[in-house]
């Protein structure tokens, strides 16, 4: 079976899936079919939403805090960087002048 290329879906089409799936009373099988979707691409979309609306379980993050998360990871590894450069300088600076 040969891959399919990765497409990338607008967010107002992922809300319409997940309605469909929701208020159209189809599955998600056959809305993914209709779709020509993946079904666990919007079985993964019908779970943020409900995390979103605050129906998920309560470890699911919301899309906010998905966000958050991921800015966060990026500032911790560019403090982590510039924590071992200075740690390299000073460790320079001290052999240098001794």
């Amino acid at each position: 079976m040969a891959r399919r290329k990765r497409r990338k879906f607008t967010t107002q089409f992922k809300a319409d899936a997940v309605r469909l799936c929701a208020a159209g009373g189809q599955s998600i099988v056959k809305v993914a079919d209709n779709l020509d979707l993946t079904e666990t691409a919007l079985r993964a979309w019908v779970k943020l939403a409900e995390a979103d609306a605050g129906k998920g379980p309560k470890e699911a993050l919301t899309t906010a805090e998905r966000e958050e998360l991921g800015e966060l990871r990026r500032r911790v590894k560019r403090l982590e960087m510039e924590r071992e450069i200075l740690k390299k300088a000073a460790a320079f600076f001290a052999k240098e002048n001794a």
